[in-house]
């Protein structure tokens, strides 16, 4: 079988056994944990749209999550059916033309089937890079960073973490201007991957980048 879930996907299902395991922990009504249960199984099961037979099979397991260890060893049977996201060093470098002595993230030290997205900072300039698949296509942006030294909402994966302020230039209609978009998006770029359980969001982000 191929891979067929999706990082974010995985992420919601990884949500929902936690949910799971917590529920397990706090009640033994048979009837709450039932309910917990079938929810958890209907979600998931949602996720993938026209989800074959054998699909279902691998994932309806997750009724059967009720502690730590058997929800590590239900996301470990996932986990090889996980669609990585797919870069390469060489169209990374197509999607930004104009940057010079472009510094790019080594690939290889990632685990691309925990990514919805890439991103990194290039310390030196002081700029985040952002390479994601929009539109069914790869697309990247680049802008100013910086740090606050605050919490706050991420804009990508809107939970309260360690963010900066994005801030993209963009030629404006008259030549020679320029306009600056942005917004508050995390810091580290594991973290905010972690915790996409949608693209929403991230689809968002970009749009608004780009209007």
């Amino acid at each position: 079988m191929e891979p067929f879930i999706r990082v974010d996907q995985f992420n919601f299902i990884a949500r929902q056994a936690q949910d799971l395991v917590n529920g397990h922990s706090t009640s033994n009504e048979k009837a709450v944990l039932g309910a917990l249960e079938s929810m958890a199984r209907e979600r998931v099961l949602a996720l993938i749209p026209a989800i074959t037979e054998e699909q279902a099979q691998l994932l309806q397991p997750i009724t059967l999550v009720d502690d730590k260890d058997k929800a590590e060893r239900f996301l470990s049977q996932l986990k090889p059916y996980v669609i990585p996201f797919q870069v390469t060093e060489q169209g990374i470098k197509k999607l930004f033309p104009k940057v010079k002595k472009l510094k790019i993230t080594a690939l290889q030290e990632l685990d691309l089937q925990q990514l919805c997205y890439l991103s990194w900072i290039d310390y030196s300039t002081n700029k985040k890079f952002i390479v994601l698949k929009h539109n069914g296509k790869l697309t990247g942006l680049h802008g100013s960073f910086e740090m606050i030294k605050q919490k706050g909402i991420c804009s990508v994966c809107h939970k309260h973490e360690e963010v900066g302020l994005f801030l993209a230039h963009k030629k404006g209609k008259v030549q020679g201007t320029f306009t600056k978009k942005g917004n508050y998006i995390c810091r580290d770029n594991e973290t905010c991957n972690q915790n996409i359980t949608s693209l929403d969001y991230l689809h968002d982000f970009v749009h608004r980048l780009k209007a």
